[in-house]
């Protein structure tokens, strides 16, 4: 794209962003709850392009001035200058330009949302769920890292330890459009703890990462929810024993993609408040809800790219936990780091730094900006 086409783009994206400042501030537009939401985070995202828009237009009229100075002005201070002046702005153009370009690549809408945190243990038994609980270890330890909230809602604990299943949300700035890289099937080699003749062996955990679904999002008849409480078996002490806080919640969804009608069913034990775990098994059922209706949308993205890095199925093996080597390979981008107990503490930024840039990659390509 020409620099005539790229500001063109930049300047038509300007006068969206002024009608956008406008109609936010509109009464019927705020009163509208779910118009007024696309348009304020449309708004964040065009302010980010019109202040580079600003930048890079300031500095190709440096450049313009640059020139005419040059051509002009015979005094060798001016021209020096001028020079100088011309020299130190063509070094921003390829990064500005770089940078406008990721910028107008569509991004994925659902980025910003909070996310649910789904880990299951899979093959390999008592391992696979100590697996489970190691890697449930890490993400804690990256979210605490990242200042994000997050919260079990429901986990059902191995035999000898760790998860055959445990479900999280987790709240904070831009969670869902980073987890969202780490959905698929983490396999681990390594001696188990059950193991007396010290051989290597091979688990496997699947780990699910759902953007959580706004309340005006989801059409649900509250009406038609069944709903159970029963007494909490897990940590929390005597009172969580002895009270019905924990909720289970029956639910039969239609599936608009294809007729199917199906049952869902949703346990929240997380807190001692009653209240409060049937408020938090609603939220559940919405993002179950969002994240199948939108599974067509997720494929048509899947489909496009030759390499999937944040979407597709999730069924596909995406890393391997090599203890034996302290290895980390993650399968996607071929990345190998030998730095397997940092990696567990929740130092998993560089691996995923790497699979965003992979990504951005594949999106300028698609986009042929």
């Amino acid at each position: 794209m020409s620099d005539n086409k790229l500001l063109e783009k930049l300047e038509s994206l300007s006068l969206r962003f002024q009608e956008i400042s406008t109609l936010i501030t509109d009464p019927d537009v705020i009163n509208d709850r779910k118009r007024f939401a696309k348009l304020t985070k449309e708004y964040s995202d065009l302010e980010k392009i019109d202040n580079v828009r600003k930048r890079y237009t300031r500095v190709l009229q440096n450049i313009r001035e640059a020139k005419e100075i040059l051509n002009k002005e015979n005094d060798p201070e001016m021209r020096e200058m001028a020079k100088e002046e011309l020299d130190s702005n063509q070094v921003q153009i390829p990064q500005i330009e770089e940078e406008v370009k990721l910028l107008l690549v569509p991004t994925d809408p659902q980025d910003d949302r909070n996310a649910i945190l789904e880990i299951r243990g899979g093959t390999g038994g008592d391992e696979a769920a100590l697996f489970a609980g190691d890697l449930f270890r890490m993400y804690a330890k990256y979210c605490e890292a990242k200042g994000w909230k997050l919260e079990i809602s429901s986990a059902s604990e191995g035999p000898s330890g760790g998860f055959k299943e445990i479900i999280c949300s987790v709240s904070g700035q831009k969670v869902y459009g980073t987890l969202k890289y780490e959905s698929g099937v983490h396999r681990v080699q390594r001696v188990p703890i059950t193991e007396t003749q010290g051989r290597v062996h091979t688990s496997a955990a699947s780990v699910a990462i759902l953007p959580e679904a706004e309340p005006f999002e989801v059409e649900i008849n509250e009406g038609e929810i069944r709903w159970d409480t029963f007494r909490s078996s897990g940590a929390g002490g005597q009172n969580v024993n002895k009270v019905e806080s924990g909720v289970r919640l029956r639910y039969n969804w239609k599936n608009p993609n294809t007729g199917e009608v199906e049952e869902i069913l949703i346990e929240c034990t997380e807190t001692r408040d009653q209240p409060k775990n049937k408020e938090r098994a609603l939220s559940r059922l919405r993002t179950f809800i969002y994240d199948k209706e939108h599974q067509k949308y997720i494929d048509a993205i899947a489909s496009k790219r030759k390499t999937m890095v944040s979407t597709g199925d999730r069924s596909a093996k995406i890393r391997t936990y090599n203890y034996p080597q302290g290895r980390i390979t993650d399968h996607r981008i071929n990345y190998t780091v030998y730095n397997l107990p940092a990696f567990m503490d929740g130092d998993i930024q560089d691996c995923i730094d790497h699979l965003i840039i992979a990504e951005n990659a594949e999106r300028l390509k698609e986009s042929e900006i």
